[in-house]
């Protein structure tokens, strides 16, 4: 089957397999104490060329961002993201349930927060009858599939930094929006002002584990607790660490995102003039939004997975892989003419 249901969907590169292979040899202390994690975590300290960085490497997307703001809150504080934020949407509850912080979700049409559509909502500062607004926090690239640029990035932090706020940073897909931007991940990143993200991994090749990174030392100080109550802490740690080591070293990280953002560019070409189909978000990374006629939908699901994203109005998503190929694309979308035609 091959599937535009999600970037999940896709296998390992074969090159994070062979580097999960080769760190199955021998034996090697646990829980992180190995060559193999403190390869991996100069390996980022490189690429973001910030020595003092702290890195922590953990299972999955939901599990990084919980320890995150885990890192950035107290019970009685607030997060601010956008009403279709991950943390909002697809998280089970997970960022208040283990952070007891209350979430503020704001409206953006297109995913992405600016200082205007977040200054309502920073007040009751000092007051012990409202939740004090702690974090921004924002992804990369957005749920509609939307990229902030580094200049915006920086706009939200100079904005929480002026209130005593951290800005933290979802960046499951992170590499999408440095590949389409041609942006560097310290641009993105530290020189953006960012205080802790998340870098991805899962949705772009490897076998499975996200990294978190602390920019500043007050943030990282009880990371490891928390990964630790959060059964994120992994004993085989080299398995995940191994990974990230030719993941950034070895440029697969932007590499693989290149891939899939020109996947869906190319099916977007594909399919963009097609009589009925309405394209909703613009096309800036791997995702695709769009509505179709009635009915055409179902008749695609025949062959293909993919996701609703709004019933009420027929939206559908799209997503594109590191291993979406030509043959992918061109099928899909003789498919869907074959169906718009009846």
């Amino acid at each position: 089957m091959r599937s535009f249901g999600s970037d999940n969907h896709s296998g390992t590169d074969p090159r994070i397999l062979q580097a999960i292979a080769d760190a199955n040899a021998d034996h090697t202390a646990a829980y992180g104490d190995d060559p193999w994690t403190r390869g991996a975590e100069e390996a980022v300290r490189s690429l973001l060329g910030d020595s003092e960085a702290d890195v922590f490497f953990l299972f999955n997307g939901t599990g990084a961002n919980v320890v995150a703001l885990q890192a950035c809150t107290l019970p009685f504080h607030s997060i601010l993201c956008a009403a279709t934020a991950h943390i909002a949407t697809d998280e089970c509850g997970a960022p208040v349930k283990i952070t007891g912080a209350t979430l503020k979700e704001i409206a953006a049409p297109d995913g992405k927060l600016t200082p205007a559509l977040v200054s309502p909502h920073l007040h009751g500062f000092g007051s012990e009858h409202h939740s004090q607004p702690k974090v921004i926090a924002i992804s990369q690239t957005t749920e509609p599939g939307t990229v902030y640029t580094p200049q915006e990035i920086r706009a939200l932090a100079e904005l929480a930094h002026a209130h005593g706020m951290y800005l933290f940073m979802d960046g499951t897909r992170v590499a999408n929006a440095c590949a389409f931007l041609h942006v560097s991940l310290r641009e993105m990143t530290v020189d953006a002002g960012v205080d802790i993200f998340t870098l991805g991994g899962t949705k772009n090749g490897l076998m499975f584990g996200e990294a978190l990174v602390a920019l500043r030392r007050e943030v990282a100080e009880n990371i490891r607790y928390y990964r630790k109550q959060t059964t994120q802490l992994y004993s085989k740690m080299r398995f995940i660490s191994a990974q990230f080591t030719p993941y950034l070293n070895e440029n697969i990280w932007l590499e693989n995102a290149g891939k899939s953002n020109r996947a869906a560019q190319r099916l977007y070409d594909e399919i963009r003039y097609l009589e009925g189909v309405e394209f909703t978000h613009p096309v800036e990374s791997n995702a695709l939004f769009l509505i179709l006629p009635p009915g055409v939908a179902d008749r695609l699901r025949e062959r293909y997975f993919f996701y609703d994203w709004d019933t009420s109005r027929r939206e559908v998503r799209l997503v594109c892989s590191w291993d979406t190929a030509d043959g992918d694309i061109r099928d899909f979308a003789g498919y869907l003419k074959s169906l718009l035609r009846r």
